[in-house]
């Protein structure tokens, strides 16, 4: 039984193998006839697109060769266009070869013509002439310089009026022109009025907020003193305390510091050192940033960058209410302006006002008068002759170029326009009334006036009560003392005068 049923089972197994083995078969023939069926048609596909692309080409070529033959039969046809004109134009040029040829043998006649005539013509002059100097009894050379000399008269006369008129008519004109050229340079300035102060105010939140900016037995204030060296004063006055201090820039530092220490709150030596410090820094980033935008706005170049630095400083600079960096600029302005209405060195005049008052920015670091100062500050950083000339002469009474005289008109005019300084006439006078009245306290004095609008002091002194040597000592003291006394901008100069006299009479 068992072996019946292998039998079954490897009999079942042969014939499942053959089965298999047909049915792959027919499978695979089954996919080799599609795989040769789109072979085939692939085949014809391809030589359809081949069949299609010739067509192509050949319609293609065919359009190319068309065109090609038009342009060709087109250029064939403007070249026999073009020889047709050519040949017109060489029997047009013939032509007028021809004719020029006729008139050069016509001009050749009329010219011998006209020798003749001349010929004839200078006969009867000569005749002429013959039969006047026999009537007249002198010869024709003495009648023309009779003539010339009368002549030269003429216009000498005409000559002499006309200059005359012309010098009446410019001295009239000059001062209208000058007139003219002032206002038009001013109308083309919109400049601003002054609206800063210089004094420095920081509010305060409460009046505890001044203990604490005191400190304990004072540190807080002496330290915040000490870094930036101006006065910080307390007073009574409610919720503000009032820096003081020379120097307007480190002014600035101490009041941008205080506004910081009071905003943040913590107020202790430490912190006040540090916030100084980035003060210091900020009003630097400032001053450079203010010198740039000067520069920017007078239009001035080249510059050198430590220059440019110096004039920033002139941000914190005032003369009478009236801020220096904006007086230079307007100053500038105005100088490039009346250049270019008299044909002046345009550059020259608005580098010289720009920099004119750069000795301010360093006037209460060096003695001296801020024009000389400038003046060396200019030389230092390789500023042109021209400049530097403009520069020292803007406060002289005689100019070495038009430049430093445009230069010093521009600031003339720049502080004498309607608000452009608060000082009224009532504190200029008092001024110089106070300058006098220092001058006059010491003994021996006959006279003392303020000239140059307060810039110097001059002192007429007793020669029988003071000699040369006391007059050089009484210059340095009534110095001090005005140094001690008076608030001025800049320097005051003082001149001591001695002045002996003898006197006889002849009998």
């Amino acid at each position: 039984m068992d072996l019946y049923v292998l039998l079954a089972t490897v009999a079942a197994l042969v014939v499942g193998s053959i089965a298999g083995y047909f049915i792959r078969n027919t499978i695979l023939f089954g996919k080799a006839k599609e795989l040769k069926a789109s072979i085939e048609a692939s085949v014809k596909e391809a030589e359809e697109h081949k069949r299609q692309a010739l067509l192509d080409g050949r319609e293609e070529a065919f359009k190319i060769r068309s065109a090609a033959e038009n342009e060709i039969r087109d250029r064939r046809s403007d070249l026999n266009k073009m020889d047709h004109r050519l040949s017109r134009r060489e029997e047009t040029v013939d032509r007028r070869d021809s004719n020029l040829g006729k008139k050069e043998r016509s001009l050749q006649q009329d010219q011998q013509e006209l020798e003749t005539t001349r010929g004839d013509i200078e006969a009867i002059r000569s005749q002429y002439t013959e039969q006047l100097e026999t009537v007249s009894g002198i010869t024709s050379q003495e009648a023309t310089d009779m003539v010339l000399k009368k002549a030269e008269d003429d216009a000498k006369h005409e000559l002499s009026l006309r200059y005359w008129q012309l010098e009446k008519e410019a001295k009239g004109e000059a001062e209208q022109n000058a007139r003219k050229i002032i206002t038009l340079a001013i109308n083309r300035l919109a400049a601003d009025v002054v609206s800063e102060s210089s004094t420095s105010v920081v509010a305060l939140p409460n009046d505890e907020m001044k203990g604490r900016l005191i400190g304990r037995s004072g540190r807080n204030i002496r330290t915040l003193e000490a870094m930036t060296g101006v006065d910080v004063i307390v007073d009574d006055t409610p919720e503000i305390v009032t820096i003081s201090c020379f120097d307007p820039v480190r002014r600035e530092i101490a009041r941008l510091a205080l506004d910081k220490l009071v905003l943040d709150g913590r107020i202790q030596p430490t912190r006040i050192e540090e916030v100084v410090e980035k003060s210091k820094l900020e009003i630097d980033e400032t001053i450079q940033r203010e010198g740039e935008q000067a520069v920017f706005d007078s239009g001035v170049k080249g510059l050198n960058p430590d220059l440019v630095k110096l004039l920033g400083r002139l941000k914190y600079r005032y003369s009478y209410g009236e801020n220096i960096l904006n007086h230079s600029v307007e100053v500038s302005l105005i100088a490039g302006m009346l250049a270019a209405e008299i044909g002046a060195d345009i550059h020259v005049s608005k580098a010289g006002g720009l920099l004119h008052d750069i000795g301010k920015a360093l006037s209460h670091e060096v003695e001296g008068p801020h024009a000389e100062i400038g003046a060396e500050i200019a030389k230092k950083y390789g500023i042109s002759d021209p400049v530097h000339r403009a520069i020292m002469e803007h406060h002289d009474e005689e100019h070495g170029s038009i430049e430093a005289f445009l230069v010093q008109a521009a600031d003339a005019i720049s502080a004498a326009r309607p608000g452009s300084r608060k000082e009224s006439l009532e504190q200029y006078v008092k001024r110089l009334e106070d300058l006098e009245a220092v001058v006059n306290h010491f003994p021996n004095i006959e006279k003392a006036f303020a000239i140059q609008a307060g810039r110097e002091a001059r002192v007429v002194v007793k020669p029988e009560s003071v000699d040369d040597m006391e007059a050089s000592v009484l210059a340095k003291d009534i110095a001090k003392r005005i140094e001690d006394e008076l608030v001025y901008p800049g320097q005051i100069k003082v001149t001591v005068i001695r002045e002996t006299r003898s006197t006889e009479y002849a009998r």
